[in-house]
């Protein structure tokens, strides 16, 4: 398995006739379908045999084409990341199962998503969370999926603009916290409003990433496991922070 099949953000997505009608349910079982080959494929690396019914459930569930743009609509059931302008991207399918998986949440949690991108990661985690709090530093990105959210009906995601290197401590603590770009240390804030017995999944590193799994323990210290090599778009943070 090539660091490249793990890959979460690309430069290129080329359409195919194919998949002019992206929007049906066939498509969508057809993407789980691709995830579930791929988990088996690197089931060496990630050390999961298989993803649990719940979360392939919501995967094929979530209207993906929803959330890309109207020049990606006809590739958005392919296994692959695409490109979402603003020099960012949504996640390949597969990279955003098995981000859910890693965070183990219950229909009780309350979780935070750093880079709120397109909205799809959200869209995913409403589904099996009371409620979803997601920080995006671009503001057209955030405009377009706080737009989806309303005309979806995705009433218990709750999105703003802001530095998600700082979190969102106004709602905090959460039971889990996922970050969709890559910082190339762990934030401290994110650690501070993580819930003891929380989850932070997120990638670490500059070109090439680690998908980490950071544990919060009772008495405040933390657990760290590496997962797999990731490729994400930097954490984008304000200009003149002095962290």
């Amino acid at each position: 398995m090539t660091r490249t099949l793990l890959a979460a953000m690309a430069l290129v997505a080329v359409a195919s006739s194919a998949w002019a009608e992206p929007a049906t349910l066939t498509d969508r079982r057809r993407m789980v379908e691709d995830i579930k080959t791929m988990t088996s494929e690197v089931a060496g690396e990630t050390g999961i045999a298989s993803l649990s019914a719940r979360v392939l459930d919501r995967m094929a569930e979530v209207p993906r084409h929803e959330f890309v743009p109207s020049e990606q609509k006809a590739a958005a059931y392919r296994n692959r990341p695409l490109a979402l302008g603003h020099g960012q991207t949504i996640s390949q399918p597969f990279v955003v199962a098995l981000m859910t998986e890693l965070l183990d949440v219950k229909k009780e949690h309350r979780v935070l998503e750093i880079g709120t991108g397109s909205g799809y990661q959200a869209a995913v985690l409403a589904g099996l969370v009371r409620d979803v709090y997601t920080i995006e530093i671009v503001g057209p990105l955030a405009e377009t999926a706080a737009a989806a959210f309303e005309r979806l009906g995705y009433t218990n995601i709750h999105a703003t603009v802001g530095d998600g290197y700082r979190g969102w401590p106004e709602h905090g603590p959460y039971d889990g916290i996922v970050v969709t770009a890559a910082p190339d240390h762990i934030p401290p804030a994110l650690i501070e409003q993580l819930k003891p017995g929380g989850r932070l999944v997120i990638p670490v590193g500059e070109i090439w990433q680690d998908l980490m799994v950071l544990t919060k323990n009772a008495d405040g210290t933390t657990t760290r496991t590496t997962v797999v090599p990731v490729r994400f778009v930097p954490l984008t943070r304000k200009k003149n922070e002095d962290d």
